[in-house]
């Protein structure tokens, strides 16, 4: 079956945006006469239809957005979910909710399931097994306004609100270089995740300006529980151990943390550890955990009220935005 003509196979031909193509098909007085003619000429040679979908979606709306998150067990995907629906249900809004469990294949189910179900709007943090996002662009390409939040894909036609994460790490580091630590290992997230390259970046820039050399020996893909238990075995073991572990998350600094302990190490004493999330796992393990606050409440909220605005527009004719979240240490025991 051939695939059907999209705004976005218009844009891509003629080097222009896909609002710009929106606005020109609709004779919108802020694009040139010349530019509405090659849009609507080209559009004409390669048989582009409008969406149906689209169309009736913007009669019709069914006041339901639908959120895709990884996981639920994360404390800071359930935070985040928390501020999504206290400003969905404020504006008469449902959530239909789904998790992917980190799974690419289940994700592609679900966003089918947004489209089956007739979503106004999407709101979507991917698996970190996602490669391929044509199941996004899909959604897109139905004119379903879409946010994506803590992990983003910049060259889709989707806003995203997302985590200073270089901010992030580069706090949690210089504050471990401050308590004397020279030997810090980074458990990174999988470094195709944009916030697994800022995170990284965050890392380096903070051991560099403190004149430590950065080594990636001292990086390890790791971001779960079960992993840092079964890295740090054979990392704390070493003559030449690290003094201390900089983590993704907070329940990888815990596993961390758990094995250290079963080693005779003391913390903070002989090794100190700093998480990213502020989960309730933080504050209730001993010692208490040092984390990096990611405010994900506050971030559900302002995904939430963006993808809102986005459908309020009742057009798709809008210039995507991504905004960024503030980040805070928040010191505890562990260091």
């Amino acid at each position: 079956m051939k695939r059907q003509v999209t705004i976005k196979d218009i844009a891509r031909k003629l080097g222009v945006s896909i609002s710009t193509v929106s606005r020109a098909l609709k004779d919108h007085p802020d694009i040139s006469v010349k530019t509405r003619e090659a849009v609507k000429e080209l559009a004409s040679i390669l048989g582009y239809k409008p969406n149906m979908i689209a169309l009736n979606l913007k009669h019709s709306r069914t006041n339901t957005i639908g959120v895709l998150v990884p996981e639920v067990e994360h404390y800071f995907f359930s935070s985040v979910l928390n501020g999504v629906e206290e400003v969905a249900y404020k504006n008469d809004f449902s959530v239909m909710v789904f998790q992917s469990n980190e799974s690419y294949m289940r994700e592609v189910l679900i966003t089918q399931n947004f489209l089956t179900n007739r979503v106004d709007g999407v709101l979507a943090s991917f698996s970190k097994n996602t490669h391929d996002f044509t199941h996004f662009k899909k959604i897109i390409e139905n004119e379903i306004p879409m946010v994506f939040f803590d992990r983003e894909r910049g060259e889709l036609h989707a806003d995203s609100v997302i985590v200073d994460d270089y901010s992030g790490a580069y706090q949690a580091v210089s504050h471990l270089i401050s308590k004397g630590c020279k030997r810090i290992a980074f458990y990174s997230a999988p470094r195709h995740l944009v916030l697994g390259k800022n995170r990284l970046e965050g890392y380096k820039a903070a051991l560099e300006d403190n004149g430590i050399t950065y080594s990636p020996d001292m990086v390890y893909s790791c971001d779960t529980f079960d992993e840092a238990e079964k890295i740090s075995r054979s990392i704390l073991k070493k003559h030449d151990r690290p003094d201390a572990i900089f983590a993704v998350n907070d329940l990888t600094a815990i596993g961390a943390m758990k094995v250290a302990k079963k080693l005779g190490l003391r913390v903070p004493d002989d090794i100190r550890l700093v998480g990213f999330e502020n989960s309730r796992s933080s504050w209730i393990c001993e010692p208490e955990l040092t984390t990096v606050d990611q405010f994900g409440f506050e971030l559900g909220k302002e995904a939430t009220g963006l993808l809102l605005s986005r459908i309020k527009l009742n057009t798709f004719d809008y210039e995507v935005e991504r905004r960024m979240m503030k980040t805070q240490i928040v010191v505890r025991g562990t260091t």
